[in-house]
């Protein structure tokens, strides 16, 4: 017999209870948590994630907000710091191309883009001759100036864009601070490199790119360029004056001598940008006394709003400037000339009255610059002349004659033959004159700007053209023209010769009893 305690058997009910009682659901057993092998740290991971984020941040800063705009001299300028593997200084001068300095070593470069010149500040500096002396010194505080503003800016922008981009990839102000203090430490180590490694020789020896590539060659190096050019353009005006007063003192053509009632225009065309032609003009109109002055187009080589500020000497010439269009100008180079108040745009067949004579023309239908657009070749200059000569004959009926009509291209005014007597044009680069098979008279410009800077591709310089025409008040028939021709680029020649129209030649009828195209409504017209 087995003998059981007491104490136990009154504890039996609650072990049986214990035993037999559903689990509460807090009591149920718990699965054993899975094994997992823990993950190695990986710190460069992290770190290099990080770098990635202050580098682009950082960049992106300086390309957003990192600009800084300030005058240096005579241009109005806008610096920026990029980043780069080899530092150096780019000096964009748009459209012309760029020049580059190994000014420094460091991973950001300087980029100076010259965004127009002042006509203000550069006339003070043609009218006052003795600030050029002053003129580096001037330079190197703008350049000082403008490059404390952007160090600060790009300071400021490299913090901000960093710790941007810090934030919004960790989610965490402590990481976005860290970002945006290695940004700046990383601009101050690298300005601290350009600083140490600066080379102020780097301007005597740049590298030019773009239509500058030729300039060094012809020019000089860049120590001379500005001083030797302002002084070329100073001796080629002086040159067409001494040339001029001589010619009038020894002119051996008694058949025909210019009255002051003879009305005088000044036919230039395809200046090019070429800065010089503005003093030649200057002069041209003094010692002529040229009531008019007629531009053919292609003023401008690319047509760029940048550009825009080589037009405004025209407002100083102190004559009516009448102009078309050329394949090298834009519609925005037309809307910039028709604010001027004395220039007269010409464009669709559109007529003027100017300086006595009536006037019109048509701006040329291609603009070859814009590459993605097919050129339209003679077939669209054919098309636009169609259009000039249906406007002449409109005038004509209307009884408003036009005395002279201007096209840039010699394929659109070769269009106009027979209703018109005179058709000026450019666009070739050289000086022509024909008589077309219906009676008018086609008169071709060169180049007044010498090609501009693409004179100096070939082996010799092209030269600058220019012509002053010579119209009867009364019947405005032309009498006679001066064709001017200078040495071009480095060259200091000059050669004035005048010619007279058909109708002024010895034995031929005179101009006071020919029919006058102007007087009777249009000479015999094409079929």
């Amino acid at each position: 017999m087995v003998r059981v305690p007491v104490a136990v058997l009154n504890r039996m009910p609650n072990l049986a209870a214990a035993l037999f009682r559903r689990p509460r659901p807090d009591s149920r057993p718990r699965p054993l948590p899975e094994l997992e092998l823990a993950a190695r740290p990986r710190p460069w991971l992290g770190a290099l994630g990080l770098t990635a984020v202050v580098l682009v941040g950082a960049w992106l800063g300086l390309l957003v907000v990192g600009n800084v705009r300030t005058p240096v001299g005579p241009m109005n300028t806008t610096m920026a710091l990029r980043p780069s593997l080899t530092g150096g200084t780019k000096i964009n001068v748009s459209p012309l191309g760029a020049l580059t300095l190994d000014s420094h070593v460091a991973p950001v470069r300087l980029d100076v883009n010259v965004d127009q010149l002042d006509p203000l500040r550069s006339q003070e500096l043609v009218d006052h001759r003795d600030r050029i002396s002053g003129l580096q010194d001037e330079v190197v505080h703008d350049v000082e100036h403008g490059t404390l503003d952007l160090a600060v800016r790009s300071g400021v922008a490299v913090v901000v864009g960093a710790g941007a981009l810090g934030f919004a990839v960790y989610r965490r102000p402590s990481r976005a601070l860290t970002a945006g203090g290695l940004a700046l430490a990383l601009l101050a180590a690298s300005g601290i490199s350009a600083y140490a490694t600066w080379n102020p020789k780097s301007v005597l020896e740049p590298r030019f790119s773009g239509l500058l590539s030729s300039a060094p060659s012809v020019i000089g190096n860049a120590r001379g360029i500005v001083s030797d050019f302002d002084v070329y353009q100073q001796e080629l005006a002086r040159l067409v004056t001494n040339v001029t007063k001589l010619y009038d003192v020894t002119s051996t053509l008694p058949t025909y001598q210019p009255d002051p009632s003879t009305i005088r225009v000044l036919h230039v065309s395809d200046i090019h940008l070429n800065p010089a032609s503005w003093k030649i003009i200057a002069s041209l109109v003094k010692q002529y006394k040229v009531n008019v002055i007629v531009d053919s187009g292609d003023t401008m080589d690319h047509g760029t709003a940048a550009e825009n500020g080589f037009l405004d000497p025209i407002a100083q010439l102190g004559v009516p400037y009448v102009w078309v269009r050329g394949n090298h100008d834009s519609r925005t180079t037309q809307r910039y000339l028709e604010r001027m108040k004395n220039v007269r745009v010409l464009d669709d067949g559109r007529a003027r009255t100017v300086g006595g004579l009536r006037f019109a023309g048509i701006g040329d239908p291609q603009f070859t610059p814009d590459r993605a657009v097919v050129p339209g070749g003679d077939a669209a200059e054919r098309l636009a002349g169609d259009r000039l000569d249906s406007a002449l004959r409109s005038q004509r009926t209307a009884g408003t004659p036009v005395d002279v009509a201007i096209a840039h291209e010699p394929v659109a005014a070769r269009e106009t033959d027979g209703e018109v007597p005179l058709v000026l044009c450019g666009h070739l680069h050289h000086e022509g004159d024909e008589k077309l098979p219906y009676g008018t008279r086609l008169r071709m410009e060169g180049s007044t700007g010498g090609s501009g800077l693409r004179a100096v591709e070939g082996r010799y310089p092209a030269p600058i053209e220019a012509s002053v025409l010579y119209f009867d008040r009364d019947t405005h028939r032309l009498q006679a023209w001066d064709a001017i021709r200078l040495g071009g680029l480095g060259l200091t020649t000059a050669e004035v010769s005048r010619h007279l129209a058909n109708d002024n030649r010895p034995g031929a009828t005179p101009p006071s009893t020919a029919p006058s195209p102007s007087a009777n409504g249009g000479s015999a017209r094409r079929p």
